[in-house]
């Protein structure tokens, strides 16, 4: 058994920002981040477009940010929740400044973008690599405190709690978190990490869909797991599908072409060069997300076309090589000119609204367990997220679970008289997979059902059906693990079920379309 103070699973923006606010504030405690991958790699790191945050007081305001927000989100944000976040987002953004993020300057201001749903320029920004720059500095200022360990390929299969007692029965409202029981991949080894506070910043699921943005590792862990342990889970059924990824004929993770593209000018074209945003909102490509995503699924529907057209032909060459090098490199890579041809797109599974439920301290409804990022419903994005806003969640949020996990490590009132109990991790009469093969055959089946049955447009029949075809792939998973020795593999099949369970379930609970959700019987 390890012994922290602190686990931090995940090592996002949420995750790593969060470590660094306690380990500065309470440098005597121990604090063990864990990552199932490289240290590194997590949605941040993907994240091109940028930071929202109002910085231009001559042209932007607060409330104008606020407003975007709740617009974009459909009304189903918490008023309250939206304007913390906004008004705690200078201060925020000047302390990863300060840890030594760089944002694009001119003329020694910040250089502002602005994307679909804002109403002004606010989008600070590191060309088109944002998050691969904020994860590069934080990661720096995380090596440099010495109370912080990093595990990577450390894969968490569960958190601990009293249920793991054996015979005991606990209410909701009585849950605790110990830690969690971590597969370390390196040795095969299964530890028991015990900790006063835990921190669960997993990010997003991108892959219970066919095709998604998201890196391989967003498998929804965080979420199935706190589900498993009966903490509350809402707004599943809000995931927001980005409307231009790169198309390609491969399954898989697609190549982001960011929103700030639009932002800067690119115009949505059929394949016949036609536009048609017009004919779907008075905004045109700068419509939200789940508008312009819609659209361009409706375009599809009637051309036939696997994919539209970005014009990227008639935007300023030597501007868009400054802004998006990396997605001018990635096009001829892929033998696309965006000066001469259009930009292949397709709509792509993104970001999650819905997960873990938290309140402003990022509080899960399990006691001493926090949550932080694309893993919770927070209340800030609603139906659905404005562009450029996770990123500024995660660092709010993060901010203020540190403050309170740093009281509540001064007040040190814990209670492990039940951890006593929680045994062991137990394999004992449990075999070794022996065909990967079973593992790969049902993942692909839950995405391919996922994507064809609960996408972008989804319907009661379609739902329905889903739910049943969920339901047989779970008791194959079910079966597969009671009798296996865990794998990453296995457990991330475990999670993707969790989590295409609650998505087909509380979509159902659904009456009437709002924000990404949207079922064609409603309409």
């Amino acid at each position: 058994m390890i012994k922290a103070d602190v686990l931090v699973i995940g090592s996002g923006i949420s995750g790593l920002s969060y470590a660094i606010k306690v380990s500065e504030q309470f440098p005597e405690c121990k604090i063990i981040i864990v990552t199932k991958s490289d240290e590194d790699e997590s949605n941040t790191k993907y994240a091109q477009g940028g930071l929202a945050v109002v910085t231009d007081a001559k042209n932007d305001n607060f409330e104008k940010h606020i407003e975007d927000t709740m617009r974009a989100g459909d009304g189903e944000n918490k008023r309250d929740v939206v304007e913390m976040v906004v008004r705690e987002a200078p201060v925020r953004f000047k302390e990863i400044v300060e840890w030594g993020a760089n944002f694009d300057k001119k003329n020694g201001e910040f250089a502002l973008g602005r994307e679909g749903g804002h109403t002004e320029n606010r989008i600070v920004h590191h060309k088109d690599i944002t998050g691969f720059e904020i994860e590069r500095a934080l990661l720096a200022t995380i090596k440099s405190n010495a109370n912080i360990e990093i595990l990577d390929h450390h894969y968490v299969i569960d958190i601990i709690t009293q249920h793991h007692v054996p015979g005991k029965k606990v209410g909701e409202e009585e849950i605790h978190s110990y830690g969690a029981y971590i597969l370390d991949e390196k040795s095969g080894n299964i530890k028991k990490i015990t900790s006063k506070i835990t921190l669960v910043a997993t990010g997003g699921a991108g892959h219970v869909y066919k095709n998604t943005t998201n890196p391989t590792i967003a498998t929804g862990d965080g979420i199935a797991f706190v589900a498993r342990a009966k903490g509350k889970v809402t707004n599943m059924q809000y995931y927001q599908f980005h409307p231009t990824a790169l198309y390609s004929k491969l399954d898989g993770m697609l190549f982001l072409i960011s929103e700030a593209v639009r932002g800067d000018g690119a115009k949505l074209r059929t394949k016949r060069g036609e536009k048609f945003m017009h004919k779907y909102d008075e905004r045109e490509e700068l419509a939200s997300r789940d508008i312009v995503a819609r659209a361009i699924d409706a375009e599809m529907k009637v051309t036939g076309d696997e994919f539209v057209g970005l014009d990227c032909r008639q935007m300023n060459h030597e501007r868009f090589l400054e802004h998006f090098p990396n997605i001018y490199r990635k096009c001829k890579d892929e033998g696309i000119d965006p000066f001469k041809q259009l930009i292949p797109v397709v709509p792509a599974c993104h970001y999650l609204m819905g997960g873990i439920e938290i309140d402003k301290d990022g509080q899960s409804s399990i006691k001493n367990l926090f949550a932080v990022g694309e893993c919770t419903n927070s209340g800030l994005h609603g139906a659905n997220r404005l562009a450029s806003n996770s990123l500024l969640e995660g660092l709010v949020f993060g901010h203020n679970a540190a403050m309170k996990t740093i009281e509540l490590l001064k007040q040190n009132n814990f209670n492990f008289e039940d951890l006593k109990a929680i045994p062991e991790w137990n394999e004992e009469g449990m075999k070794i997979i022996d065909e990967m093969v079973i593992i790969t055959y049902l993942r692909k089946q839950l995405q391919e059902m996922m994507s064809d049955l609960v996408g972008i447009v989804r319907s009661n029949n379609r739902l329905k059906m889903a739910q049943q075809k969920q339901s047989e792939i779970a008791a194959a998973v079910d079966e597969i693990y009671r009798y296996s020795i865990l794998s990453p593999q296995l457990s991330e099949l475990r999670n993707l079920t969790t989590v295409a369970n609650l998505i087909i379930s509380q979509s159902m609970e659904m009456t009437q379309n709002k924000g990404a959700f949207y079922n064609k019987d409603f309409a």
